[in-house]
């Protein structure tokens, strides 16, 4: 008799451990679920327009279709996920611009990442086409490990190639893997 009891209270004893650990097993699926840190927007703007002065004068223009403002993350940025346009105007009033399908700059490092038919063209005609682009604003420094096609129509070339840097004004160009087509003026020998 003191073994059927003892057998009835270890059954009772394993059944309650079983259905404790997948009971366990599913709250902890959902304390993972409630640990996971959701990126909502502290804002959000529909026909978004930033502009940049240096003391009275208009440095740059951005506007985007649509912005959200995740400054409140650890890591805080700003994201266009409809594509922005930049205006950027040198000491002289000369407009280049930037057009991109998508994106972010992140705020802490001041640090701008732009995807998907990235555009830049200068006021002297210089035009820079790739798929993805950073550019430091603090050290006015731009790069890509992308494919690339850079086009100059005062010097006359066509230059294709994967990564480049260069600076603000494409006074400096570093091409890293590069081909292209360059036409050079002069007398014939």
């Amino acid at each position: 008799m003191l073994n059927i009891i003892k057998h009835k209270f270890t059954f009772i004893v394993t059944a309650f451990a079983v259905t404790m650990f997948f009971s366990c097993e599913n709250n902890l699926s959902e304390l993972q679920k409630l640990n996971l840190q959701e990126k909502f927007p502290v804002g959000e703007a529909v026909n978004f327009k930033l502009t940049y002065t240096d003391s009275t004068r208009v440095k740059a223009i951005l506007t985007s279709p649509l912005n959200y403002d995740y400054s409140n993350q650890e890591f805080g940025y700003s994201e266009f996920p409809n594509g922005l346009h930049i205006d950027f105007f040198d000491d002289n009033q000369n407009k280049t611009t930037v057009d991109a399908n998508y994106g972010i700059l992140y705020n802490d490092t001041n640090l701008v990442e732009l995807q998907d038919s990235v555009v830049i063209k200068t006021h002297e005609g210089k035009i820079l086409k790739t798929n993805k682009l950073f550019w430091d604003q603090k050290d006015e420094w731009i790069y890509t490990d992308e494919a690339f096609q850079f086009t100059d129509p005062v010097e006359g070339t066509v230059m294709n190639g994967v990564g480049m840097d260069f600076n603000r004004d494409f006074t400096i160009v570093n091409a890293h893997e590069t081909t292209g087509v360059m036409y050079l003026n002069g007398e014939e020998k």
